[in-house]
């Protein structure tokens, strides 16, 4: 990717700067391309269709990692009103690569945890969020913000967009794969409602540490598996270049997880990615909390924890739909 172009989008790139030198030049020179402008626009809708109705798997990954796309503040800023950032373990330190907090949306308070990456190019802010790699301290913040929740009533929201958890042997030592099982296990029977939308990358226990909820949605070009492909074609291959084929066979996409039962909704972006309309994005994630914060309102919280339990269990079933895929 060049200057935030994808090969594949690089047709449509130069057929949309024709268009924008066209109405320039209209607009300085008063000369009138109003009907070469009409035809290209044309053009250029029809080869936007082609181009994203049929990208691949892969490509929705490099999507998810656009370096544009919205982060987690993005979309708290967006979505939430006053949000009132809490931070640190109360063990360790604060771990900027989770943020989370306390919100209102609609006039409902709600609290909001989420990794956050780093804007853009900024190497300051990348390393200050470490890539948006979280350490046992992060995930430690996370679950004393959820369980707060939980000891006032509050409803969760988990933004989630993570490659992974930091794999360094320092975050081994603190206890890394432990507390995302402690996550796994109190956010299982939190007795309030747990909605969480991948937003972007959904990698492994970095993802499900803050991905057990009542309702789990994802966005159209956001990804959902145990292992990023990088990770998957080295390890059957020994080869990361075969990471187009990886996540063929891995299935992690919102389409595919919809199919097979494990995620409840898919979240529409525009053509190309939510990089080119984040407000748009935005205003569907909010109408799609709402709308599901809602429905679990009218749940007794001991039903809730079962039918949250029962959702889980059933992904492990080799009776459910996932046999019906032969990779």
């Amino acid at each position: 990717m060049a200057n935030g172009v994808f090969e594949w989008e690089k047709p449509l790139v130069e057929l949309e700067k024709r268009i924008a030198e066209l109405q320039s030049f209209t607009q300085e020179k008063a000369i009138d391309f109003s009907e070469e402008i009409k035809t290209l626009e044309r053009k250029a809708e029809s080869l936007r269709r082609e181009i994203y109705a049929n990208i691949t798997p892969w490509q929705r990954v490099q999507m998810a990692r656009h370096k544009d796309r919205p982060t987690t503040l993005d979309y708290i800023e967006m979505i939430f009103d006053d949000f009132m950032e809490l931070h640190g373990d109360r063990t360790v330190r604060d771990d900027a690569a989770i943020v989370g907090g306390l919100a209102s949306l609609n006039g409902r308070a709600v609290t909001v945890v989420g990794p956050q990456k780093g804007r853009g190019r900024d190497t300051k802010e990348n390393l200050l969020r470490n890539f948006g790699l979280p350490h046992p301290e992060g995930y430690r913040k996370a679950l004393r913000l959820m369980r707060q929740a939980a000891k006032f009533k509050r409803p969760i929201i988990s933004l989630i967009d993570v490659v992974g958890a930091f794999p360094g042997v320092e975050a081994e030592e603190r206890g890394q794969g432990v507390v995302i099982a402690e996550c796994i296990r109190y956010m299982s029977f939190l007795e309030v409602p747990i909605i969480c939308i991948i937003t972007g990358e959904g990698g492994s226990g970095g993802a499900l540490a803050i991905g057990v909820g009542d309702r789990l949605l994802m966005l159209e070009n956001a990804w959902y598996s145990v292992i990023s492909p990088e990770m998957c074609a080295q390890i059957l291959w020994k080869d990361t270049g075969r990471a187009a084929e990886a996540a063929e066979v891995l299935h992690l996409t919102a389409a595919d997880l919809r199919a097979l039962g494990i995620i409840d909704e898919v979240l529409s972006e525009p053509l190309g990615g939510a990089h080119r309309n984040p407000q748009q994005v935005s205003a569907t994630m909010k109408e799609a909390i709402i709308r599901h914060l809602d429905e679990l309102a009218t749940i007794p919280a001991d039903q809730l924890v079962r039918q949250r339990l029962a959702r889980f269990r059933k992904i492990g079933d080799l009776r459910s739909p996932i046999t019906s895929f032969s990779n």
